[in-house]
């Protein structure tokens, strides 16, 4: 049976390392091909044990975390993105970002990306945040690692209210899969008031 909740205290400490693992073997794959590390990931996890306003809402089949979805104040990455987001018209401390959504892929197609999306936002508007915001990888079109059946999320989103904030852009290093350094990949910003 499959359940979805936002996981706070120690229900949160204890999927931490979990998250970390599924952020690596989602992120492998297309648009990300990120090739992740543990110690990478438990740093960057950090800031939802620190951050007072982050959330974390875990998917589970049983006891087994099978997805995740965080986010945290705008503020929490304000060094980030204060740069893309000096033309938005909107102040950092009035948007929620959501950080991430990682699913394994058997568990797609059921309704969790929706959930992930509710309960994240929920947790925005109960924290008094008009705006929530995310990202995504841009590649190219003729990407050689492209699969030739890579669909977009851009319907899902779209259908959910969200819209590409126009030239807001950020810049975010990692190896790609078969990279032996790291390279500048863009990532574009979507937002929609709550």
């Amino acid at each position: 049976m499959i359940s979805v909740r936002v996981l706070t205290g120690a229900a949160l400490e204890a999927a931490l390392e979990d998250v970390a693992a599924l952020r690596i073997a989602v992120f492998r794959e297309w648009p990300y091909l990120y090739d992740g590390d543990l110690d990478y990931e438990r740093g960057y996890l950090e800031r939802y044990r620190t951050s007072p306003g982050a959330v974390l809402v875990g998917a589970f089949d049983g006891a087994r975390l099978i997805g995740a979805a965080t986010g945290t104040p705008m503020t929490d990455h304000a060094e980030e993105f204060a740069a893309p987001f000096g033309q938005v018209p909107v102040a950092l401390d009035r948007i929620f970002y959501g950080a991430e959504s990682v699913l394994l892929p058997e568990y797609r197609g059921r309704g969790l990306g929706h959930r992930f999306f509710d309960l994240r936002e929920d947790h925005a508007r109960a924290g008094g945040f008009s705006h929530f915001a995310f990202c995504s990888v841009l590649r190219p079109e003729d990407h050689p690692l492209r699969p030739a059946q890579s669909r977009s999320n851009e319907p899902f989103w779209r259908g959910r209210g969200y819209a590409p904030l126009p030239g807001v852009i950020a810049q975010f290093h990692w190896a790609d899969l078969g990279e032996a350094t790291q390279s500048a990949k863009p990532l574009q910003f979507w937002m929609r008031t709550l």
